[in-house]
């Protein structure tokens, strides 16, 4: 039995449009993102796997909409949260106190 299914993340051999390769220069907050992977992966607790496997169950238009940074951090939350390493409300709890700061 083969699978014909493709999650939206999985682009080979279809067209597309060029890669663009010029150098670009990073966001700080994109920059705290890798820190952070770095950081939560040398602490164990978060793996490569399971970040592609969370940004692989994002639907189409989540996943088309997000930028590489936002699918990681995307992908960093749910990974916390399923580990039991922070929970939703203090997730909820850590962004209202960011807003309330003036921070993003």
């Amino acid at each position: 039995m083969t699978m014909n299914y493709r999650g939206v993340h999985d682009m080979g051999g279809l067209p597309a449009g060029k890669v663009e390769g010029t150098e670009h220069d990073y966001a700080l907050w994109e920059k705290r993102v890798d820190a952070l992977l770095v950081l939560l992966s040398k602490k164990g607790h978060l793996t490569v796997d399971e970040l592609r496997r969370n940004i692989e169950t994002l639907g189409a238009d989540a996943y088309d909409n997000m930028s590489y940074y936002e699918r990681w951090i995307y992908s960093i939350t749910q990974t916390l949260i399923q580990r039991g390493i922070i929970t939703i409300d203090e997730l909820g709890s850590a962004i209202a106190k960011a807003q309330a700061d003036g921070k993003r």
